[in-house]
Formats: structure tokens, C-alpha cells, sequence
């Protein structure tokens, strides 16, 4: 099994993708090939990903988040944590006019489970 993001390149419109610690907010692995500022992205999904868990937690949800998806005028985000606490998910952003969201959010699924 390859890089998670080497995983993911050939998806249909990919743009990018990272595996992010929402902890710390750092990058753990990350491909863009200078179409997105992923650093960046992975800064602000972490925000993302830490609002909701806090939500949940105040909402008294004893659940997890499966995966979140942002869907954008030409782009889908789909953000997916690793099962249980751990810190760590998977990003990805799609071209809309090109990608199957179906398949990305299954892909990413994939992937996710190898990090477990």
C-alpha cells in the first residue's frame, strides 16, 4: 500500500489531498502539485473537524463523524477523521464538473481504513 495521497491521485478531477493531524494542525503527508495551498487547507479543515466534534460534544451525540463533506460552486471537499479518537483525517478536494462524488467519498473511505 502506497502513500495515502498516491492512493487518491487518480480519482476523476482530483486536485489535491492530505493526511492532517487536527491536533496540531500539521500536515502529515500532502499533494497539490501547486493547484491549492494545502497547508493551508489542512489549517482550516482542522477548524472544521475540531468545531463539529465540539458541536457533537455539546449536542450530548455519541457518535462519530463518518466523513464531512463542503460542496463548493466547482469543488468538493470531503473530509474523512480515522475511526475511534484518533486525531487524524483525510482530505481531499475534487473537481466538481469532472469528479464522482460517490466514488471519492468511497476512495476515501478506502484509504482511511488502511491508516487504521
Amino acid at each position: 500500500m502506497g502513500k495515502v495521497t498516491d492512493q487518491l491521485k487518480d480519482l476523476p478531477g482530483y486536485i489535491a489531498s492530505c493526511v492532517v493531524d487536527s491536533d496540531s494542525g500539521m500536515t502529515l503527508e500532502a499533494d497539490a502539485a501547486g493547484r491549492l495551498n494545502i497547508e493551508m487547507a489542512a489549517a482550516g479543515n482542522t477548524e472544521v473537524v475540531k468545531a463539529k466534534r465540539k458541536t457533537m460534544k455539546m449536542l450530548g451525540l455519541k457518535d462519530e463523524i463518518e466523513d464531512i463533506l463542503i460542496t463548493l460552486g466547482q469543488q468538493y471537499h470531503v473530509i474523512r477523521p480515522l475511526p475511534g479518537t484518533s486525531p487524524v483525517f483525510v482530505y481531499v478536494a475534487v473537481d466538481r464538473n469532472v469528479g464522482n462524488l460517490a466514488l471519492t467519498r468511497m476512495r476515501v473511505a478506502e484509504v482511511s481504513r488502511s491508516l487504521v
